[in-house]
């Protein structure tokens, strides 16, 4: 059977703006916090560990997490369901090296000040390229989302949908910078918990989990096959990718730096606790698409559309599908903020500064900052037009981001190293690795680019020794 929109346009609609003005009214409100270019980049320095953990569980929640979990668990089984929640495996292990980033970095702002400490401007400049283009992939990511959202839910067409949460995003992140986005975060991560928990209960409760079940193994028996070559490849391969996405990402490294001190490691360590479970609870529900008859035409739909379905036959209603609307919506806006605030500050802070030009003076800070946020949000919309499915737009950037795994470790940890060595570790990596995702298959770029990147580590570290190319001890900067 087909599935419709769970409640009508004009209540979606009604949500939506209502939402919208919520988010914008409580950017400007927090906004006027920021009196500089410090306390708009990095909340003054001062966020405690209650923010701290909210702002980043909020912001891994994406859309990605909701709505792609459903999709590997619909196409690769019980061991897509296990995957994506793999990737809160990179928040665990970046708590244990936020320490000593700010040790290394105690006047840090951005990831890009510990990639032109540790590789100069060559690597700078590598790091930039890789981490722009992989920060507007997951942009686009999120307003694709966003669009197929209202569209499943309420019938509001997918470019109209997609733009409007677009917008959103940019005003409250163009009013408030990271105060804004830290405290919508906050509320945010309340509302997708208690979303998440209410609608996991409903689902569990109204589905039959040995029909289900029996279904499966008669309909679709290898989605519940733990040998799946290609399911097992895909959950080693989404593990390095978040392993990749974290290490390197302002998103976070901004974060790392706006929290006092000592508190990173554990509002990091507690949000990967509270993000584990949502992606297996999302992927657990897309494997009754089947069972429950639903001709699912678009993956990217598949999460929304099983739990309004579920939950509309267990005779909620609207009422559902507003539930999953307003959780949705706050996933997408936790993200897209996050990403609009981050890469601004790369932009507006790592590009004067690390190109000669010193510090853009405060009285430009504002403006330039609202024309690079509404620059990236105009880009991110005209490349979200086309509705690309979401796994491939993510993906194609995993061998970018897994060849920094190892040269973000080095440059923590190691004392020395053959600093060319990593540099066209990276570059090969990342190169071998689209090669494997167009020829080979999206599953194995990440674990390529990340297995050839530590090669090229390795060897710089032994290659150290008497060079006179290897990077010194860590310096504070």
């Amino acid at each position: 059977m087909l599935f419709a929109a769970s409640i009508s346009p004009a209540t979606g609609w009604t949500v939506v703006i209502l939402l919208s003005l919520l988010w914008v009214a409580l950017g400007i409100h927090w906004g006027r916090k920021a009196k500089d270019s410090e306390g708009f980049t990095l909340a003054g320095r001062n966020i405690g560990l209650a923010l701290g953990s909210a702002t980043v569980m909020a912001t891994w929640v994406t859309s990605n997490t909701i709505m792609l979990a459903p999709q590997f668990a619909y196409t690769k089984g019980l061991w897509g369901v296990l995957a994506y929640a793999t990737a809160s495996f990179g928040l665990f292990l970046f708590a244990s090296m936020a320490m000593r980033i700010r040790k290394l970095l105690p006047k840090g702002t951005t990831a890009g000040d510990f990639f032109h400490l540790k590789y100069g401007k060559a690597g700078w400049l590598l790091f930039l390229i890789i981490t722009l283009t992989y920060s507007l992939s997951w942009l686009v990511t999120m307003a694709v989302a966003g669009g197929e959202l209202l569209n499943v839910l309420t019938g509001i067409p997918y470019l109209t949908g997609m733009s409007i949460i677009l917008l959103v995003c940019v005003l409250y992140t163009l009013f408030g910078g990271l105060y804004a986005v830290v405290g919508t975060d906050f509320i945010q991560s309340l509302i997708i918990l208690l979303g998440i928990v209410v609608i996991g209960a409903l689902v569990l409760t109204n589905l039959d989990l040995d029909d289900t079940h029996a279904q499966l193994a008669q309909r679709q028996p290898m989605l519940l096959q733990t040998y799946m070559p290609v399911a097992l490849l895909s959950f080693f391969n989404i593990m390095l990718f978040g392993f990749g996405e974290v290490f390197h990402n302002n998103v976070w490294w901004s974060r790392t730096f706006a929290m006092r001190k000592g508190v990173a490691p554990k509002a990091f360590i507690l949000a990967g606790l509270c993000w584990f479970p949502i992606p297996i609870a999302a992927g657990f529900i897309a494997l009754s698409a089947g069972p429950l008859g639903l001709n699912v035409t678009n993956t990217n739909q598949v999460g929304p559309a099983v739990a309004q379905h579920v939950l509309a036959e267990a005779g909620f209603g609207p009422a559902a599908g507003i539930l999953i609307l307003v959780v949705l919506f706050c996933s997408i806006a936790s993200s897209i903020d996050s990403l609009l605030a981050a890469t601004s500050d790369l932009i507006l802070k790592d590009v004067p500064k690390h190109l000669g030009k010193g510090d853009l003076p405060e009285s430009k800070f504002r403006r330039s900052a609202a024309i690079v946020i509404m620059g990236t949000g105009f880009l991110a919309w005209g490349l979200s037009v086309p509705r690309w499915p979401l796994y491939e737009v993510l993906y194609a950037s995993g061998p970018l981001v897994a060849a920094l795994i190892w040269p973000v470790i080095a440059g923590i940890y190691w004392k020395s190293y053959h600093r060319g060595l990593v540099l066209a570790g990276i570059v090969a990596a990342a190169t071998l690795g689209l090669i494997a995702y167009f020829t080979l298959g999206w599953y194995t770029a990440s674990l390529i680019s990340a297995a050839i990147s530590m090669l090229f580590c390795l060897t710089a570290k032994l290659a150290a020794r008497g060079s006179q190319h290897a990077s010194p001890s860590p310096q504070k900067a």
